[in-house]
């Protein structure tokens, strides 16, 4: 038979069993509450709502590892750049690359004679920093949405800002038209070539505004007759010298570049502030614009470069790159593909 002693003693043991496993629970329970509010917050914040309890658990779970995979990489430290929780934090990166990145793959040739010349070649000095969103040719920037219309957004803004260095006026520009009216190998929101979009445009004999032909992020038929002309024109197109970031500076210390990166990385889909050096190769996927360059405080050189996601993700809308790294194709393929308008 137990004596007193034992028994209460095989009492405490089993209450000491039963606490831990609760506290256990509870640990587990926390902080999965935890993370079901911040998936909450976040979903009002970005105004996400799925269309079943179903969808709405599966994003929850690619929620949470994707806070998982920011909140380490920023602990961990050693970097010279952040990432953030931003508007796509509920998408897989290979649902993330399908939704945003370019959709065109295929390889170009000679485009037009005018790419052969460039016309900066012959210059030897050019200022330290160059930064063309401070001095006014460049808009706010566009979030393209689930269209995949970079190609467009990173042709108009190289006119815009081209706009404002020649004639001094800055006016917002319709990538809605290109959207809609450039053919050949570019096809709207399924991706598409800033070249064949500069080639249009000075055939046509200029663009439209945006106040004219706002973005409506969808394909729809064309509504310009090939005779109007815009409110901004252009000659043609010049091609900076392939993997060359000394050619691409000269470029863009006269006039915002056009250019592709890859993109498609968690890196990249994350990024948050200061200057990315993060892993990616030259398999160029995304256009974006190369509106200035600088150095950091401890020496670090880098490209400014406006993309076309909202100001939710990145610097307000930018990133900084790094720039003059040993591989000649630059960060991310930067120096690979870079072009330019011209009046």
């Amino acid at each position: 038979m137990m004596s007193s002693f034992s028994q209460n003693n095989y009492i405490l043991v089993l209450l000491l069993v039963f606490t831990l496993w609760t506290c256990h629970v509870m640990s587990r329970r926390l902080p999965e509450a935890f993370s079901s509010e911040r998936h909450e917050t976040w979903m009002a914040q970005y105004g996400k709502v799925y269309k079943d309890d179903a969808e709405k658990e599966k994003r929850f779970q690619i929620f949470q590892n994707n806070v998982q995979f920011i909140e380490s990489f920023n602990a961990a430290g050693g970097k010279s750049f952040n990432l953030s929780i931003n508007q796509f934090a509920d998408l897989h990166n290979e649902e993330f690359k399908a939704l945003l990145i370019n959709g065109q793959k295929k390889e170009r040739g000679v485009w037009t004679a005018t790419e052969t010349s460039f016309r900066f070649d012959n210059v030897t000095k050019v200022p330290t920093t160059m930064n063309w969103r401070k001095r006014g040719a460049v808009t706010p920037v566009k979030d393209q949405g689930t269209c995949r219309s970079c190609w467009a957004f990173s042709t108009v803004a190289t006119i815009e800002g081209l706009q404002h260095i020649t004639k001094g006026e800055l006016v917002s520009l319709s990538e809605q038209e290109l959207v809609d009216c450039v053919k050949g190998d570019s096809y709207g929101c399924n991706g598409g070539y800033a070249e064949d979009a500069f080639e249009f445009i000075a055939k046509k004999g200029g663009i439209a505004s945006e106040t004219y032909y706002p973005y409506k992020g969808v394909n729809r038929t064309c509504k310009v007759k090939k005779e109007s002309h815009g409110v901004a024109q252009i000659k043609g197109y010049e091609k900076v010298p392939v993997n060359s970031e000394k050619a691409l500076l000269k470029a863009v210390a006269h006039q915002p570049v056009s250019t592709y990166v890859e993109a498609g990385g968690s890196a990249f889909q994350f990024y948050s502030s200061g200057i990315f050096t993060g892993k990616c190769g030259t398999d160029t996927d995304h256009s974006v614009t190369v509106v200035g360059y600088g150095e950091a405080g401890d020496g670090t050189k880098y490209w400014l470069v406006k993309n076309s996601w909202g100001t939710e993700w990145g610097e307000k809308g930018y990133i900084r790159m790094k720039r003059d790294i040993h591989a000649k194709e630059g960060l991310c393929g930067i120096a690979t593909n870079a072009l330019y308008p011209t009046v």
